[in-house]
């Protein structure tokens, strides 16, 4: 086999990349053009794979827009691997789920590998290996002793499929798990909690700090979820012994009455009238008041175990309980300082201002394949934590008997116990990877303060929506929490905020229990799609892609059809990451045919290059001015564009779509001009530049078809260097940026201004040069501009001023007028 070594100088660090001359045919080692058939682009791929993952090692696996911006990134990769998928999954197959778990890690991680994404291996982690749940367990016994965590029996939500527990947070409006999709059923089991809500207004307060960027509607969906914090959770007992937990907005006040749903359990069997229960009642522990238990329907009663603790300083209830003729204790003269205090210092509930609706963070899971709670059931010493030089408890395997392996010694008085057999919930394994991924080999601890406040918080957090009271609650928790006993220094974890959309498939769920089912065991050749076999309804319905649904797309299908680049062009391109997509191959083309200008336009630039310089008539010289001076302004026009798309809006299908704009310019230039234009060649470069974080392997080959009709006419780019490793070119000073003036809508003037000029400007120089433009003013009339914002809008350059009705559409700005 004929061997060609190619070497290059990868940030200080060379790189040797082999090719095979007999397998390999593209331009940039042979001088010989193809057309871009599939398999030219699959040799693209395959020849600048390793210099694609070279480039991608160094600095931490930065994304390569972000390298080119001389900026240090974190960029790694983890596997949330414990869960009942992975469980069924491999009970389903016969397989182990540490087996089963680690095979599909390694089949995803190729993957990933085969989409040429850029993530630093060398950090990796996975949830349910020991050396990371060692850490979780760890963190739950520091939780456990500062008294976060707590065991009782609790009306919980049963998931009938999965069958296991939910959190409040996994069971959706129409009361189906979040996972399975079934209807979720009440039962009553004894379970762990973690107590979030001891941190209830401190998370709703620390939505308003001004770390938090580009939160949106995020903001106030976890205000919701939080809601508002005027009062206090108390345990009050009932005549015959039992607990409730219920809501008060004035623990000072004495109380009128205990009110709850129907179907809260204390009802039983017992009779019930219309609106009052007749044979209970409850000691209030602050002030020894008897109080009846009526059944209400009241906004306070958010759930079926909810309780609530009527007040004389509420009018409502004043009625309720004259209208029921219920007798009203008299003032008491405690605060309400007083009696946070005392509940808090006698354990009589929780002595934090909490929502009424706000729950504590149910832990429980009825599993093997989960993280185990490291806690232990002594006769004698009741629940004990595992001591630290003991963890990691490790998981019971599938063929394990669970009774013997439960079976150990209190760490307290050395008798037999037993071990707790729950597993936690997923999202506490993940409510902290963000800061084992800073420190991923640390053996003695999760990880070291030290090293994680150097670089905490996190700059940039993707997540979907569905995780806006599950993950990012819970992280932001956990936050909170660790920042409270000295682990953090900020109690925020992340800073700004991406909200992805969901890549959508179809999916198919029986109507009657909602359990998924697979594409081939439904019949959807009539309007109505069927269980194949015994031909019940199935609800058909777009959702977001996942295993358990079984409406996801194969990524190696579609990587065999279009290629890596492809593929990751076609992700980016067709809808924001903000929004949804519905995922189908009707986009393939569209980035297909541009891969194929984009392509013929290198070719034509080096056959005009390579070729005679012809002589130079004052024809071709007053065209080629004329050329120089549109291919100037596009560059920076349309480079302003992609940069802000990239840096600020993370609108990369604009960021595509803008550079499919440029690529029309470029193939505007005419025959025989293109080698001779000094600035065609600055803004092909630019386009393959700003090409490369997307598409890699096809811009690496295309730049190095460029190069190779050296000597290039610019020195702003490091021609020696491969594309990965240029720095991203910058605007023409000379360039003007646009403040645009706009009124309901309408653009009045746009006003040009040297960058200088640009960002020097604040809000009143803004509107000052606007109210000295005549139509402007005409316009305005009598309306008086009190409050005005500016947006960067679809660029940098775009400024707009001026609104005196309401807010123009699709422009994120505030301008008031009276």
């Amino acid at each position: 086999m004929t061997n060609f070594r190619k070497s290059a100088q990868l940030a200080g660090r060379p790189i040797s990349v082999f090719f095979d001359l007999q397998r390999r045919n593209l331009y940039s080692i042979t001088g010989q053009w193809e057309n871009l058939t599939m398999d030219v682009r699959k040799k693209i791929e395959s020849t600048w794979k390793p210099t694609v993952q070279a480039a991608a090692s160094v600095k931490n696996s930065n994304p390569c827009d972000k390298i080119m911006n001389n900026k240090h990134v974190i960029h790694p990769m983890g596997w949330d691997s414990f869960g009942l998928p992975a469980e069924n999954a491999a009970r389903l197959h016969e397989i182990d789920p540490h087996h089963w778990t680690k095979m599909n890690v390694e089949k995803m991680r190729q993957q990933l590998e085969n989409l040429g994404c850029s993530f630093d291996w060398d950090r990796e982690l996975s949830t349910c290996e020991p050396d990371y749940y060692k850490g979780t367990q760890a963190i739950f016994l520091e939780l456990f002793k500062n008294g976060f965590v707590h065991q009782a029996k609790s009306l919980v939500n049963w998931d009938p499929v999965d069958q296991t527990v939910l959190a409040d947070e996994q069971v959706d409006k129409e009361g189906r798990s979040w996972r399975s999709g079934a209807k979720v059923e009440k039962r009553e089991l004894m379970q762990w909690f973690i107590q979030t809500t001891k941190f209830a207004k401190s998370l709703l307060d620390g939505l308003d700090s001004p770390q938090l960027e580009e939160w949106r509607d995020i903001i106030q969906l976890q205000r919701h979820w939080i809601g508002k914090c005027d009062g206090y959770f108390l345990n009050v007992q009932t005549q015959c012994g039992q607990t409730l937990k219920a809501w008060t907005r004035s623990p000072e006040d004495r109380g009128i009455f205990v009110a709850v749903k129907q179907s809260h359990p204390i009802c039983g069997n017992r009779p019930i009238t219309k609106e009052f229960f007749t044979d209970a009642s409850v000691v209030h522990p602050l002030h020894n008041t008897i109080l009846p238990v009526i059944v209400l329907d009241k906004e306070e009663l958010s759930s079926d175990d909810s309780a609530y603790i009527g007040v004389s300083s509420s009018q409502e209830d004043l009625d309720i309980a004259s209208s029921l003729s219920i007798h009203i204790p008299g003032a008491s003269n405690m605060t309400r300082e007083e009696a946070a205090k005392i509940i808090k210092e006698k354990g009589l509930g929780e002595g934090n201002l909490v929502s009424h609706h706000l729950r504590d963070w149910l832990v429980s899971r009825q599993r093997r394949w989960g993280t185990p709670i490291p806690i232990v059931h002594c006769i004698s010493c009741g629940p004990q934590p595992v001591p630290a030089e003991q963890l990691p408890v490790i998981v019971a395997s599938a063929d394990e008997d669970i009774n013997k392996w439960k079976q150990t010694s209190c760490p307290k008085c050395g008798s037999h116990a037993e071990r707790e057999t729950d597993t936690m919930d997923t999202f506490v394994d993940s409510s902290w990877y963000f800061l084992r991924f800073l420190d991923p080999k640390n053996q003695q601890r999760p990880f070291d303060p030290s090293v994680t406040n150097s670089l905490m918080p996190v700059d940039l957090y993707i997540g979907g929506k569905e995780h806006a009271t599950l993950h990012l609650y819970y992280a932001r928790f956990m936050g909170h929490f660790l920042h409270s006993i000295g682990w953090l220094n900020h109690p925020e974890p992340f800073s700004r905020l991406l909200v992805q959309g969901m890549v959508m498939g179809k999916s198919y769920r029986l109507k009657n229990s909602g359990k998924y089912l697979q594409p081939k065991e439904v019949d959807t050749s009539s309007k109505q799609p069927v269980e194949l076999g015994t031909g019940s309804p199935v609800v058909e319905t777009w959702e977001k892609m996942s295993k358990s649904k079984f409406n996801g797309v194969n990524p190696e299908e579609v990587l065999e059809e279009l290629g890596c680049d492809a593929t990751r062009l076609v992700i980016l391109a067709d809808v924001a990451p903000t929004s949804h997509r519905k995922w189908s191959e009707d986009t393939y083309p569209s980035i297909l045919n541009w891969q194929k200008k984009l392509w013929l336009t290198v070719f034509e630039f080096l056959k005009e290059r390579k070729s005679e310089t012809p002589e130079i008539s004052d024809d071709i010289s007053a065209t080629l001015v004329k050329e120089e001076e549109r291919l100037w302004d596009a560059r920076n026009y349309f480079l302003s564009g992609i940069t802000f798309n990239y840096r600020k809006s993370q609108q990369l299908s604009v960021a595509v779509s803008k550079m499919k704009g440029l690529t029309n310019k470029l193939r505007r230039t005419p025959e025989g001009f293109k080698g001779l234009s000094v600035q065609f060649e600055r803004a092909l470069a630019l386009q393959l530049v700003a090409l490369a974080p997307m598409a890699p392997h096809f811009a690496s080959e295309l730049w190095a078809c460029i190069t190779s009709a050296a000597p290039m006419k610019t020195n702003e780019f490091d021609w020696s260097k491969p594309v990965l490793e240029q720095r991203w070119p910058q605007l023409d000073a000379e360039y003007k940026l646009s403040l645009n003036i706009l009124l309901n809508e309408r653009e009045i003037a746009s006003v040009k201004l040297s960058q200088d000029e640009f960002r020097a400007m604040r809000r009143n120089d803004a509107l000052q040069l606007a109210m000295g433009i005549d139509r402007f003013k005409n316009m305005l009339g009598k309306w008086k501009v009190t409050e005005r914002t500016e947006n960067s809008g679809p660029q940098p350059e775009a400024q707009r001023l001026g609104k005196k009705t309401r807010k123009p559409k699709g422009i994120n700005q505030k301008d008031i007028v009276e």
